[in-house]
């Protein structure tokens, strides 16, 4: 067994749910399809220049870098689900009003060997790499039961510990890259600093510089879910460079059999929340399908009989809170924010009730033909909506049971004493007005002054008529919304860049990629501002870009 178990947990961007009522979308008429989404595209790696509409403010000075797939097949061989493509890195390039833009693949180990053999000779989540047709039949029986190792297609996110900038997946490694030319570096491989298998593309960043993780380990001693810390940078090395990494606590799985599965977790200014949630990833099945020559993107079942469960983790000693926090059966991907008020702890969230997968975005699914087969199956899916959960961090063992323990204002959250812990119940943190965009994925927020702090807005994507059809912006005084959305765009996770001389928290723009798939070589670079929630401009790039998934802006690079 090997890290490909825990790949599985990048594609459940894939399995999305159904929001209340199960409320119908409108049709998705004149979309002809989203086969641009997982469409090969060549690499840029010389800066080009954008084509400029609008204006995009002039204090901007920095890099815009994301990540995704962007090949999808080597030869005759072609990958199964979206996220098995290849890694390939894009930078917009902002300065004085301009911007360039420029791709590059990621020349991972997994890259380098299918396109020296054109064909898939390396394993992702969704797609079996077949053994190699030259050798006997016998070789080719045993190679089933060889170890193999972890994929390397960091193709996820961009991460930093220590100042440097890593690509990241959910295996146990990441790669180095330079954030200007987008070349490939070092391979780093987690386990060589701390005792983990895997480790999430979601860290989160303290004020003094450390970076957080969530990774799992595995063995005789059974499963356990491990927090991270990497201390800050201590001075300038050339490598990579991850020493000082520790495991601040362990956690060990409910049934070691079949852990949890996640994707990202939640961070306050003093504790990290861990959410152990009722989508299981079963470890036999997995051990199984490798022995039949399976691809892996079936181990996980949903188990609504379980509860959800809450770890919260002192980010100064480590300790575990004795008190069990727990609510009903529900599904996270991303979390939006976490803080502390007044003894409790609030934690905001994209969640969806039921967990059963219900379609995966394979490549087949996503290249459908429009009209009625494409409107099928775009509301075969569903989508998860935002929610608040309030813990109260210390808890009476002499308080009865039944009585709600948070006397916070303006919070319809319950949190009730129960004879096993801490029941807890959810605000929602929408008006019904947002149901009509379907849902919203990929939180975000102005990250760098109020993470792990009190906050009043959220940026993201909606998921109403299509997959990724709109940006939105919530205002919790209120809950009131505002949105962009063109039809016929694809948008990508909004990112939030502050303005230099800001006094509010959403004085600073938000930016996303929008891809075209009308028109091709016209996907753009969209700025929006911030506040207004207005166009401003948008860097037309002149060749094909493809969806991609995280990102995030370095400044003045």
């Amino acid at each position: 067994m090997n890290g490909d178990t825990f790949h599985s947990q990048t594609f459940v961007f894939f399995f999305l749910y159904h929001p209340p009522g199960n409320k119908k979308r409108p049709l998705a008429q004149g979309l002809e399809g989203i086969a641009p989404l997982v469409t090969s595209v060549e690499e840029t790696p010389e800066p080009i220049a954008t084509v400029i509409k609008g204006n995009i403010p002039s204090w901007i000075n920095g890099s815009f870098l994301r990540n995704g797939p962007g090949k999808f097949e080597f030869g005759e061989s072609r990958y199964n689900h979206w996220f098995d493509g290849m890694a390939l890195m894009h930078r917009f390039h902002i300065r004085d009003g301009l911007v360039t833009y420029s791709s590059r693949f990621l020349q991972s180990d997994s890259y380098v060997q299918n396109l020296e053999k054109n064909r898939i000779v390396v394993s992702e989540f969704g797609t079996l790499a077949m053994p190699d047709p030259c050798k006997n039949i016998f070789a080719r029986f045993f190679s089933r039961f060889q170890i193999k190792y972890s994929t390397d297609n960091a193709g996820v996110s961009f991460v930093k510990y220590k100042g440097d900038f890593y690509v990241s997946t959910e295996t146990t490694y990441m790669r180095k890259i330079d954030p200007q030319s987008l070349e490939t570096k070092e391979k780093v491989d987690w386990s060589t600093y701390v005792a983990i298998n895997a480790a999430t593309a979601h860290p989160h960043y303290g004020r003094d510089g450390a970076a957080y993780n969530l990774g799992n380990s595995y063995g005789a001693r059974g499963y356990f879910y491990n927090i991270i810390r990497v201390p800050p940078a201590e001075g300038k090395t050339d490598g990579a460079d991850l020493s000082g990494a520790e495991i601040l606590c362990s956690i060990p799985a409910a049934d070691p059999r079949k852990p949890s599965y996640y994707h990202s977790f939640a961070m306050s200014e003093n504790y990290v929340i861990f959410i152990e949630q009722p989508i299981k990833l079963d470890l036999l099945k997995f051990m199984l399908y490798r022995v039949q020559g399976k691809s892996f993107h079936k181990v996980m079942s949903w188990e609504p009989q379980l509860d959800t469960v809450f770890h919260v983790i002192d980010r100064r000693t480590g300790q575990l809170s004795s008190t069990r926090y727990y609510t009903s059966a529900m599904f996270t991907l991303h979390q939006i924010n976490a803080y502390e008020d007044n003894g409790y702890l609030i934690m905001d969230m994209c969640c969806g009730d039921d967990g059963n997968v219900i379609g995966d975005f394979t490549v087949e699914n996503l290249r459908k033909a429009a009209g009625e087969e494409l409107d099928k199956f775009y509301n075969s899916l569903c989508t998860n909506l935002p929610r608040r959960y309030v813990l109260p961090l210390e808890v009476n063992g002499e308080e009865p049971n039944d009585k709600n323990l948070i006397s916070l204002p303006n919070t319809t959250a319950t949190a009730v004493k129960t004879e096993t812990g801490v029941f807890c119940t959810h605000e929602n943190l929408y008006n019904d007005n947002l149901l009509e965009y379907g849902g919203l994925e990929f939180p975000q927020i102005n990250y760098s002054h109020y993470n792990a702090r009190p906050y009043r807005y959220f940026y993201a994507c909606g998921f109403g008529h299509v997959f990724g059809d709109s940006l939105l912006k919530i205002d919790l005084e209120g809950k009131k919304l505002k949105v962009w959305r063109h039809p016929g765009l694809f948008t990508s996770e909004p990112v939030f860049v502050p303005a230099p001389d800001a006094k509010d928290e959403d004085d600073g723009v938000v930016m996303s990629v929008i891809i075209t798939p009308r028109e091709r070589k016209s996907s753009f670079l969209l700025v929006l501002d911030a506040k207004t929630f207005t166009e401003l401009g948008r860097a037309e790039v002149p060749v094909d870009i493809p969806s991609g998934t995280h990102g995030l802006f370095n400044e003045s690079s």
